[in-house]
C-alpha cells in the first residue's frame, strides 16, 4: 500500500541516482502538494511532534516530511522536488551558518526562498533557549540520561561552556539521542514558547 513512507524512500533513492519515475507515481497518487526539506531526523522528529500537539496530519495534508541527510544536499532535493522536477512546494528548516547552502540551492532550482525559516544555531539550541536550561535539565533526568549527562559535563573539553552550549552538544553524543530529544523538547514547550522559526514553518503549510 502507497503511503507517505514509500514516496520518502523514492525520493531518497531518486536523489541518490536512482530512476524518478517511483517517486512522480506516488506523488501524485498520495496528492503530495508539498515538501518539507531538513537537514537530519532530529528536525523530523520536532516537527512531526509539534504537529501532533497542534492536531494536524500532515501526510493526510499531502505534505511530506523529509531528512535529506544533511545542508549540502538541498540543492540536489530542490531540483528534484521543486519547479524542475516535480513541482511542489519547497518549504524547511536550516542553521544560519548553512543558510548560504540552501539560498544557492534554492536559487538553482527557481525555488521559493521565502518559505524557509532559519534557526540561530540549530534546532536544538532553539528549543533550549525556548525551555530554559533547568527545564531541559528536568526533561534529561525524567529521561534517565542524568548520569550520562554528569559523566560528559566532566569531561574537560566541557569546561568553560555554557550550560546551554553543554547540552546542545550531549545531545549529539549518542546515535538516537538526538532525535528522541527532539520530540521531547517539543512536546515539554508551552503553545506560547514554540520557537519563532518551527512555529513559522507549521503555521506557513
Amino acid at each position: 500500500m502507497a503511503d507517505m513512507e514509500s514516496f520518502r524512500e523514492a525520493v531518497t533513492a531518486w536523489a541518490a541516482g536512482g530512476p524518478g519515475a517511483p517517486a512522480r507515481e506516488l506523488a501524485a497518487r498520495l496528492n503530495v502538494r508539498a515538501v518539507v526539506l531538513l537537514e537530519g531526523p532530529s528536525d523530523v522528529a520536532a516537527v512531526n511532534a509539534l504537529a501532533a500537539s497542534r492536531d494536524r496530519d500532515l501526510e493526510a495534508e499531502g505534505v511530506c516530511v523529509l531528512s535529506m541527510g544533511g545542508a549540502m544536499s538541498v540543492a540536489r532535493f530542490a531540483h528534484l522536488l521543486g519547479p524542475p522536477g516535480l513541482g511542489l512546494r519547497l518549504t524547511g528548516l536550516c542553521d544560519e551558518r548553512e543558510w548560504r547552502y540552501y539560498a544557492r540551492g534554492l536559487e538553482r532550482a527557481s525555488a521559493a526562498q521565502q518559505g524557509f525559516f532559519v534557526c540561530a544555531a540549530d534546532l536544538e539550541d532553539e528549543l533550549i533557549r525556548a525551555l530554559g536550561v533547568t527545564r531541559v535539565e528536568e526533561l534529561v533526568r525524567a529521561e534517565g540520561d542524568l548520569r550520562p549527562l554528569q559523566t560528559f559535563l566532566r569531561q574537560p573539553a566541557q569546561q568553560g561552556r555554557t550550560s546551554q552550549q553543554q547540552l546542545r552538544r550531549f545531545f549529539g553524543t549518542k546515535k538516537g539521542r538526538k532525535i528522541h530529544y527532539g520530540r521531547v523538547l517539543v512536546e515539554a514547550l508551552d503553545p506560547d514558547r514554540v520557537p519563532a522559526p518551527l512555529d513559522g514553518l507549521l503555521a506557513s503549510l
